[in-house]
């Protein structure tokens, strides 16, 4: 065991063993979230933690329908402004009240440049308020998703970010921080006692929530332990009362072992790699980037052995696929979701054609504490590349430091898992990854892909109102990225969680927790 998951392992004890009850909610996982400013990232396990303790106008149900939040209503003024009625008699957790202020604040802070989370918002262009508790969003065109953006997009006080000085956003890619990047101040049904990077969160229930609780949570305790060993060792002692994701090697154990239980499903997020094509790789340099030929692109796909992916590393409990959406997601279509078969010899000769018979030196970066297996995948990948011919330089790292790099485009082949959140349409993959990165979109389009064609689609789906018409551009869109090899596809992972008994968490394919849905005794 590591000095650090050592270390960490103690401080999981000794805390939990001093306020541990019945009614706080001890759990972990593999990585700890980003930053406390939720204008900074766009990494969904951060923004499910941060959950707990902020607010968006509507959130996501139970069924994960959108519903009520912040706002008790909403109606379109015209196709280009929509009114929010706000809640009223709403508090933040240090009593100043929610009003228009604070949406407004919140919004203007959203759409500054610096934003990391600027496209999550990619039609708005500014926020009007009304009276106290009325304002309205002005869009640049109709915006058919507004409602499923707005379940993401966190509310803040106002005269708390002027108070601390942080009415601009921070930026992990940047490096910018502010205040609210180690301190929060919410609406949300916890509150935040404490945050210590890489050690912990801790948060008490708000008593003073405006919503009637389904929990009976007095508190959570977070832990980030990157050993799978620690994590799982800590939830069978009873030091933690629940773990998610749960390492695939220890499923079986945990749901033969007496006391506890394991939940499990297909998630919503599908694991890709993408590729760098600026005009030449840091593995290469002085050269040009072999990437930039589609049917090197190919050739890398077809030298990937996914059957062996599925069944070794992911242990059977992965899907196999060759689109960027899952079945359930909007724009999703068969025609697009069909990898390239393991071929090594056609991957050789692909190489060779193209002008690469001995292969070329490339650089891969993964994290080793944000997916299921993100390291072990990346290793095999290398091991296979590397007999085509290829000189593969891998590196993994924590969440920590991988995104803000693969931010700053400082990769040349790199991993990243998309859920399609918050709107949970084909739009987030369109708008985020395959966009050309203009300011308000492709905001994770890392490595400077831009194909005018999937332009036009996300210019006409960004406004498009008939709901055929959108599926269909969406689906043309995910066909160009599969036949052009634009992202390499590798499978739809599983979100599972282990829990003690006594302890009830409701499962979403999202990924998100929300444990202002859980019990404990």
């Amino acid at each position: 065991m590591s000095l650090r998951n050592t270390f960490t392992a103690f401080a999981v004890a000794g805390l939990m063993a001093s306020t541990a009850s019945a009614e706080v909610l001890r759990w972990s996982s593999q990585g700890d979230i980003v930053t406390l400013d939720p204008y900074a990232h766009t990494e969904s396990f951060t923004s499910s933690v941060l959950h707990h303790i902020y607010e968006p106008l509507v959130r996501r149900s139970k069924t994960l329908e959108i519903e009520p939040a912040l706002a008790t209503d909403w109606e379109i003024v015209d196709p280009t402004r929509w009114r929010f009625t706000l809640r009223e008699g709403v508090t933040f957790h240090d009593g100043a009240p929610f009003t228009a202020d604070d949406v407004v604040a919140s919004v203007e802070r959203m759409l500054h440049p610096d934003s990391r989370s600027r496209g999550n918002l990619s039609q708005v262009t500014g926020v009007e308020k009304v009276d106290d508790y009325t304002v309205d969003f002005i869009m640049d065109g109709p915006y058919p998703l507004l409602l499923n953006d707005l379940s993401g997009v966190f509310i803040m006080d106002n005269e708390w970010m002027t108070e601390h000085d942080a009415l601009e956003p921070g930026n992990i890619a940047t490096g910018k921080t502010s205040y609210a990047s180690t301190h929060a101040n919410g609406t949300g049904p916890f509150v935040l006692d404490s945050y210590a990077p890489d050690v912990g969160t801790v948060m008490s229930v708000n008593d003073s929530w405006w919503d009637e609780p389904e929990h009976n949570l007095t508190g959570i305790e977070f832990r980030p332990i990157t050993s799978d060993a620690t994590r799982v060792a800590a939830l069978m002692s009873g030091e933690l009362d629940m773990i998610a994701p749960v390492p695939l090697q220890d499923i079986n154990r945990l749901e033969a072992a007496p006391g506890f239980s394991v939940e499990q499903e297909p998630a919503l997020r599908l694991i890709f790699l993408g590729l760098n094509y600026r005009d030449e790789l840091l593995g290469m340099p002085g050269e040009p980037n072999p990437l930039l030929d589609v049917n090197v692109r190919k050739a890398l796909w077809h030298g990937i052995n996914h059957d062996g992916l599925r069944e070794k590393v992911m242990r059977g409990n992965s899907r196999t696929v060759g689109s960027m959406v899952a079945p359930p997601v909007p724009g999703y279509s068969e025609d697009s979701d069909v990898p390239l078969e393991f071929d090594p010899e056609l991957a050789k000769q692909m190489l060779a054609d193209a002008g690469y018979p001995d292969g070329f030196s490339v650089k891969l970066d993964c994290p080793n504490d944000r997916y299921i297996n993100d390291e072990a995948i990346c290793v095999a990948v290398k091991a296979m590349w590397e007999q085509m011919g290829l000189s593969v330089a891998l590196n993994t790292e924590s969440r920590a430091t991988y995104f803000p790099k693969a931010s700053n485009g400082e990769t040349d082949i790199y991993m990243l898992g998309w859920a399609t959140l918050p709107a949970m349409d084909g739009w987030s993959v369109i708008r985020a990854l395959l966009a050309t990165q203009d300011g308000s979109m492709g905001g994770n389009n890392y490595n400077g892909l831009s194909d005018p064609r999937i332009d036009e689609i996300a210019a006409q789906v960004a406004v498009e109102l008939d709901e055929d018409k959108r599926r269909a551009l969406m689906s043309e869109a995910l066909q160009i990225v599969h036949d052009e090899a634009y992202y390499i596809p590798l499978h739809q992972q599983p979100v599972a969680m282990a829990l003690r008994d006594g302890v009830t968490v409701p499962q979403f394919p999202d990924e998100y927790i929300r444990l202002w849905f859980a019990t404990t005794e």
